[in-house]
């Protein structure tokens, strides 16, 4: 891996796990001694970062990590129901589209599992294989290629309402419906299948979004 994908990896990491905050200042000369390179690369994968969004140019204060705002998470959203829904359809319509049943059936298990301590990294991996086995089925590189960009935003904004037990095993059930539905060949039930999983999970990021700026002094 050339030295630039590897800082791009690392602060891409830091980003989505809120262990570098929105403002923070991601400094060439800072970085580039964290993470023991030169500053080429450094700026290399900052540029990417910018490209992602999930950094900004500054001016005076170079790139600094982006924020998010109510709104940014609506308009991440608006885009996700629409990429996302097209892309179910698109997968309903594959050859291989059975595979999906045992998908479903690994969801409905993990509704009893999200609970038990050191699970959902477990649990996180399987939405990543449902994502990208939606991503082969539907098999068009440009929804593909958005959805990869998008996914990225959307893992810090998850991040953003924690972990909550109950959302997570109705989560489970939401994308074990998705796969269902894209099994059965049903192009319109894996639409509005995903729609529901988005319209409550856009819900549960919202409120706690809300709750948090209650409890802001």
């Amino acid at each position: 891996m050339k030295a630039s994908d590897k800082v791009y990896e690392s602060l891409r990491a830091d980003i989505v796990e809120w262990r570098l905050a929105p403002g923070t200042v991601l400094a060439e000369v800072e970085q580039s001694e964290r993470l023991g390179v030169s500053r080429t690369p450094v700026r290399e994968a900052l540029g990417r970062l910018v490209a992602d969004g999930l950094a900004v140019q500054q001016r005076g204060r170079g790139a600094i990590v982006s924020e998010v705002s109510e709104d940014h998470v609506e308009d991440l959203f608006v885009l996700r129901r629409a990429l996302e829904c097209a892309s179910a359809r698109e997968a309903a319509k594959s050859a291989q589209r059975s595979a999906f049943n045992q998908l479903a059936g690994r969801f409905e298990a993990a509704v009893a599992e999200v609970e038990v301590p050191g699970s959902r990294e477990s649990y996180y991996q399987l939405v990543q294989l449902l994502d990208e086995s939606i991503d082969k089925a539907a098999d068009n590189k440009y929804l593909s290629n958005a959805l990869r960009t998008l996914r990225v935003n959307l893992q810090r904004v998850r991040r953003m309402a924690k972990d909550n037990p109950e959302r997570l095993k109705a989560s489970a059930s939401e994308h074990a419906a998705i796969a269902r539905a894209i099994a059965s060949g049903n192009q319109e039930v894996a639409a509005a299948a995903t729609t529901v999983h988005l319209h409550q999970s856009f819900t549960h990021i919202m409120a706690h979004a809300a709750g948090s700026e209650r409890q802001s002094p």
